[in-house]
């Protein structure tokens, strides 16, 4: 069996493809993955409260590594990153000036794919890559179909047409995410602080488990 591959089709070229929701309850919080249906009372992880498996298994206290861990892994699986592409936003951070962890919020934050679903224009993370590669966004009015793009403050997104998009309903804007009406586009005005962010993420957990 080749190198990232399982049983089960779960697995195909090192990315996980199996039930989202199992993700969520491997770790125990919503991370969004599912667009409207995380938002709604069909959400799984509602009614369980025990890590997935044949007979569910209770969760136990973690040790320091194994919180730090988790706290990769899941953030991991909220941004849709390999593990290769998450530690060389890791080392960037620790690389550069200023504070590693908030560092590495920014470049998380400012990717294309991650505007696209915070701006509302994408249900999920996956539908904004899939729709990013199809052409159907511009940036300062230019098409880009990179997906991993860093997205400059300042720099204004807006869909080419919205009959080819799904909107995301009934969330709120950001309020470092600026709205023009009348343009129907969304200016990144600001980097996002982590009490901004909707998933809880312990980014510091995240810098000392890479700097062991």
């Amino acid at each position: 069996m080749g190198a990232g591959q399982k049983t089960g089709g779960e697995y195909k070229m090192a990315r996980y493809i199996g039930p989202k929701c199992r993700m969520c309850r491997r770790e125990g919080v919503k991370l969004y993955l599912k667009g409207k249906r995380c938002e709604s009372e069909k959400c799984p992880l509602n009614d369980k409260s025990q890590a997935p498996g044949q007979h569910g298994t209770s969760r136990k206290a973690l040790s320091v590594y194994g919180t730090q861990l988790r706290e990769k892994q899941k953030a991991k699986r909220i941004y849709g990153l390999l593990e290769r592409q998450f530690r060389n936003y890791i080392n960037e951070a620790l690389r550069a000036r200023g504070v590693s962890g908030n560092i590495l919020m920014q470049k998380l934050e400012s990717r294309f794919d991650n505007l696209v679903y915070r701006s509302g224009f994408a249900v999920s993370r996956a539908q904004a890559r899939q729709n990013i590669r199809r052409g159907l966004f511009t940036v300062n009015g230019k098409k880009v179909t990179i997906p991993s793009m860093e997205i400059k403050v300042g720099n204004i997104i807006k869909p080419e047409s919205f009959e080819k998009i799904s909107l995301r309903e009934g969330f709120i804007m950001p309020d470092w995410l600026e709205v023009n009406l009348k343009e129907k586009s969304v200016k990144f005005s600001r980097f996002p602080v982590e009490e901004d962010l909707q998933e809880k993420i312990d980014i510091q957990s995240i810098i000392e488990f890479y700097s062991r």
